[in-house]
């Protein structure tokens, strides 16, 4: 996890600078405008209004004191629930500021002609290119297009170790506040003002464009047709208390009503999905929106890719396997030319073996060369030099692109070194000159160190994880072994892994996956929680619908319990609440109504003292209960993996059955102190 959020998660709730401006907050949300989007909490406020005006009336037989507490105790259980959500604001704010101030600096130099000009980053327009020089902050979102540079990214991950920009390839975006330590690029904007990524993690991070998601939607439908029937149920009582002879004051019948709707999770809620992302924040991840966390928590296949996820990436050359009749520097001098303009890691290694090993000394190609790029469809690169094209690249590629090639002694003895390669864990890379098979060369892959344990624990969860490939099957299945992954995909294609997310929806699975590169844009779109790494293209970036500023592929695991901990938050403290009515109607009601109906005292088994006490108790630990339950819904439940069935009972015995118990401890303490001291 990144410094950042280690920082924050240690952070207390409850200190100055975060609960001073949270009260102000509360009582500015008790604007109509912001309450109506908290149908119950709305209502709330309204009874609480409602016994305001009938105190100031006093038309009734109930004593000023009495009534004056039931408004104060209402108004407090309104703002208690503003003041949630004001908190879970307010934890956002620190950062937002700190990003304001970054933009705030930025300026930028606007290629203009042979020169450049000095203009406020504001002023850019997408298509602009901007020239950024050692010491500079990015002033936009955009694309590096020339140059190479190394950039401190610590505004805004976190972490000071810079980190490598440049053109072409997978690690091309840049992002504005973030500043050039060393050398110089040219950055294509990509971005217009207002629409950047500071721009959306500020806006997220004060929450300004948190919407509803699908589930809280469903819940508060849920919560509104709990308050109707409530109401329903109440208005009923005037009836039966006339038919008794008797009568019940609107202001008691008011408060009764705000004691048994679900106002405990009605006012929690909106606190808990903020929280929820506000958590990934800190773990340095920007989610575009609530509905991604809550996937995120109900996800059944995890995608993955090997290199640099299960393995520790950066593959190594090892050894060099020629083909019968082929001389071993024949095949490194081939291997050579063709890595000369490779620039990954693996390209690299291939060049350093070739050098150290075999006395390979080449060490630039001939000017009139003409390189033949990596591109995932082919999955073959090379050059071609001398009226000679030397290729290497995937077996199946090489053989594909060399018609003929296929049935040759070469092939068969290449397609069993290629065998002995991928049993030993290793992947092949065929070798190939002018169609003539040299060859192979073994990249070596190292399984992460504790991956396997890893992949249990999200087996435990109930997800099914695949690894994607574009290595043979035989590679990708012992990789897959040693990993302790369920599945793979082989050979992927960017069309392949497109086709086997929208299989897997098809069949009522959500599926996750990461990415960086422009080829992976169209599976992070289609997926449900599609993870772009920062480093990756802007296209990825802009596909997915979390971005993680670490660039931690892994981390996509961690994601997921992120997920299933504020789902898991929000079912926890629902079944509380509504446990908590089902319990507050059984203990306050017969104290109530025995003066009306005496048969009732056999049920007041918590011994009550009045009927005003019991209504008062019960609105004092209504308003109560919220903020105690405050630090719960913005740290969330506490999530162990296991399965659906093992956590729902797990659920229903701590919160559940604990909603039922605590109002009648509750209740009954608050009822001896009211007593006690007279108030009721």
């Amino acid at each position: 996890m990144a410094r950042s959020a280690k920082t924050s998660e240690t952070k207390s709730l409850f200190t100055a600078d975060l609960i001073v401006p949270a009260i102000g907050d509360a009582f500015r949300k008790l604007n109509p405008k912001e309450l109506i989007r908290n149908p119950v909490m709305f209502t709330t406020a309204v009874v609480a209004l409602l016994l305001t005006v009938l105190l100031v009336a006093g038309h009734d037989t109930l004593g000023l004191g009495f009534k004056l507490q039931l408004v104060v105790w209402l108004w407090l259980t309104v703002l208690f629930g503003t003041f949630a959500e004001a908190l879970a604001e307010g934890r956002g704010k620190a950062q937002a500021a700190s990003l304001r101030a970054t933009k705030a600096e930025l300026t930028a130099k606007r290629i203009k002609g042979n020169g450049w000009e000095d203009v406020p980053a504001s002023a850019l327009r997408k298509g602009d290119v901007v020239l950024v020089q050692t010491g500079d902050l990015i002033p936009s979102d955009g694309e590096v297009i020339a140059g190479v540079a190394s950039v401190n990214e610590a505004a805004i991950t976190g972490e000071s170790a810079p980190v490598i920009r440049e053109a072409g390839g997978d690690r091309s975006a840049v992002t504005a506040g973030t500043r050039v330590i060393s050398d110089e690029i040219r950055v294509a904007v990509t971005v217009n003002p207002g629409q950047g990524f500071l721009d959306r993690m500020i806006a997220l991070v004060e929450g300004a464009e948190r919407q509803k998601t699908p589930n809280e939607i469903a819940l508060t439908i849920l919560l509104v047709g709990l308050t109707i029937i409530f109401l329903i149920a109440v208005s009923t009582i005037p009836g039966f208390a006339t038919y008794a002879g008797g009568s019940v004051p609107v202001a008691i019948l008011a408060a009764l009503l705000i004691t048994l709707i679900p106002t405990t999770i009605a006012a929690l809620l909106s606190a808990i999905g903020i929280a929820g992302m506000d958590r990934l924040v800190r773990f340095n991840v920007l989610a575009k929106s609530g509905r991604a966390v809550e996937a995120a928590g109900d996800i059944d296949v995890l995608l993955l890719d090997k290199t640099g996820t299960i393995t520790v990436g950066d593959r190594q050359a090892t050894e060099f396997r020629p083909v019968q009749g082929v001389e071993l520097n024949q095949l490194a001098e081939a291997a050579l030319m063709a890595s000369l303009a490779d620039e990954t890691p693996e390209g690299r290694s291939i060049v350093v073996l070739a050098r150290e090993k075999f006395g390979q000394t080449t060490s630039q190609l001939p000017a009139d060369a003409e390189i033949i790029p990596f591109t995932a469809q082919t999955r073959i690169s090379g050059v071609n030099t001398g009226g000679r094209i030397i290729q290497k690249g995937a077996v199946q590629a090489i053989l594909n692109a060399n018609p003929g090639s296929g049935s040759t002694a070469a092939a068969t003895q290449l397609r069993a070194i290629t065998e002995d390669i991928a049993r030993a864990g290793g992947t092949p890379l065929a070798v190939a000159v002018d169609g003539r098979l040299l060859g192979a060369i073994f990249l070596k892959d190292i399984v992460k160190a504790g991956i396997r344990e890893r992949f249990g624990e999200l087996r435990a969860m109930g997800i099914r994880t695949v690894m994607i490939t574009g290595d043979n099957p035989l590679t990708a299945a012992s990789i897959a072994a040693e990993s302790g992954v369920d599945d793979f995909l082989a050979e992927a294609t960017p069309e392949d892994k497109l086709a086997l997310i929208r299989k897997e929806q098809q069949g009522g699975r959500l599926v996750a996956m990461c990415g960086d590169g422009t080829n992976d844009a169209p599976a992070l779109a289609q997926a449900d929680v599609g993870v772009a790494m920062n480093t990756g293209t802007q296209a990825a970036r802009e596909a997915g619908n979390m971005v993680d500023l670490d660039s931690d592929p892994t981390k996509l695991i961690e994601v997921v319990g992120l997920g299933k901990q504020l789902l898991m938050t929000r079912g926890a403290l629902t079944t509380f609440s509504i446990a908590n009515d089902v319990a507050k109607y059984f203990a306050i009601l017969p104290a109530m109504f025995v003066a009306l109906y005496p048969g009732l005292a056999v049920l007041n088994v918590m011994g009550l003292s009045s009927p005003q006490s019991a209504i008062l108790s019960a609105i004092i630990f209504n308003a109560l209960i919220i903020p105690l339950l405050v630090p719960l819904a913005l740290k969330g439940v506490t999530y162990r993996p296991m399965g659906a069935g093992p956590m729902l009972a797990r659920n229903l015995a701590v919160y559940g059955f604990g909603g039922l118990i605590a109002p009648f401890v509750g209740i009954k303490l608050i009822d001896l102190a009211v007593g006690g001291l007279g108030l009721a």
